[in-house]
């Protein structure tokens, strides 16, 4: 029992020293500039001043988390739209009715339920329970090594995902929403229920847990993630490589829906028989548009 009890108290030591020096380094710095003057403010009997506080960590990770998410979101998207997006497909005849507000208000409306699961898992990380760890001394070649793995492995994790909430139990309550948008905007990569963008995630967190990883990696992984999310629903078919999960790739899925479950490769669709090749033409919102044009003109 005492040999238990000692193992117990070294565990919990080690973590402790782990949360000390694996603090997020985006919650670090705002601790300095924004939370220490917040909670002096805010504490209850000046209880959450210490930056190591559970509750405090929780609530900065939540509050840090939701506001960087939605300004990444508005911010990126926003230049997608301008630089990017093909504005043609605003006349596209499956292009819904106030489409763009509908996206922003549902993406809008899910990303602080999204950030409050997000953040538990978070917290867990910033308490020395994952393993990420602060300096390069592993070299370049494995940070290089754990960038293509956390590809990898999250890719295939979310295929996975993703292929399961097309399940009928899951689809309707939870995956259809996402589905609305057929002809997807930048604005549609986080207009999901909140459920969906969060199992969907879960890859990223569970390879934290399971692989080291540089924490600077990780956060830039992140920043990636998001972008690459935005990238493939603003229908600019850039890759046609065939080998990258590209938009086109991912506009075949949200108009066809039982194909191209994959994030960032084509592999596993081609290898578990679910990849389709994207149809250029058909995907083209011009031809759709003189398509439309002409059933219209032959009707009347």
């Amino acid at each position: 029992i005492d040999a238990w009890n000692d193992y117990v108290e070294e565990s919990v030591r080690r973590r402790r020293e782990r949360a000390s020096l694996d603090m997020d380094v985006v919650i670090d710095f705002e601790d300095e500039y924004f939370f220490d003057w917040f909670y002096q403010k805010a504490s209850p009997g000046g209880t959450w001043l210490d930056r190591q506080d559970p509750t405090r960590q929780f609530w900065s990770i939540y509050a840090t988390v939701m506001m960087h998410g939605a300004f990444l979101y508005l911010a990126f998207s926003g230049l997608d739209w301008m630089f990017f997006f093909d504005k043609d497909y605003l006349k596209h005849p499956k292009f819904l009715k106030n489409q763009v507000f509908r996206e922003i208000l549902t993406a809008m409306g899910s990303i602080p339920v999204m950030s409050f699961l997000t953040a538990i898992v978070f917290w867990y990380e910033v308490r020395g329970f994952s393993k990420l760890y602060d300096n390069f001394e592993r070299g370049v070649a494995y940070e290089v090594f754990s960038v293509a793995a956390f590809l990898i492995f999250t890719d295939f994790c979310i295929y996975w995902i993703h292929r399961f909430l097309h399940h009928p139990i899951l689809y309707g309550p939870i995956h259809k929403q996402h589905h609305l948008w057929k002809v997807p905007t930048p604005w549609a990569s986080h207009a999901f229920h909140p459920l969906d963008g969060f199992a969907q995630s879960t890859p990223y967190h569970v390879y934290a847990f399971v692989f080291p990883m540089n924490k600077l990696v990780y956060l830039g992984m992140f920043v990636f993630v998001n972008m690459w999310t935005i990238s493939i629903h603003d229908g600019n078919f850039i890759a046609k490589n065939g080998v990258l999960n590209s938009a086109a790739h991912h506009s075949e899925h949200h108009l066809k829906f039982t194909c191209n479950y994959g994030q960032y490769f084509t592999f596993w669709d081609r290898l578990f028989g679910t990849h389709r090749e994207p149809d250029f033409p058909n995907l083209n919102p011009r031809n759709a548009i003189k398509s439309a044009a002409a059933k219209a003109e032959k009707a009347g």
